[in-house]
């Protein structure tokens, strides 16, 4: 597992809700290391430190799976700010990413 730890945002309002993100991946495959890349770069530009991301290697625990009911990998699950939402790939189709965490293009400095 890989985490980065959540950053409050370099503004003076800290009530910003963090975004809570958790991508489930298959090992080191092509799909997974490209959504790893892609949703860190997202986070990165449009969420500026206003997150919390874990990654979770179902590979190193077989089991989560079937417990997390997980279908498809990878998988992003936005856990919160509320309502939850999942995507499903590579996190490559940027625009659809942003509209479903609730983000527009214009957020990024």
């Amino acid at each position: 597992m890989n985490e980065i730890p959540p950053v409050l945002p370099d503004t003076p309002d800290h009530s910003i809700e963090p975004y809570v993100l958790r991508l489930y991946v298959a090992g080191a495959s092509p799909n997974s290391t490209r959504a790893i890349v892609n949703i860190r770069e997202i986070c990165e530009r449009y969420l500026k430190g206003n997150y919390s991301l874990q990654i979770i290697d179902v590979y190193q625990d077989k089991s989560l799976a079937s417990q997390q009911q997980l279908l498809a990998l990878p998988l992003l699950l936005k856990i919160s700010p509320y309502p939850e939402r999942k995507f499903i790939g590579d996190m490559s189709d940027t625009a659809k990413l942003l509209h479903g965490l609730g983000l527009s293009p214009e957020s990024n400095g």
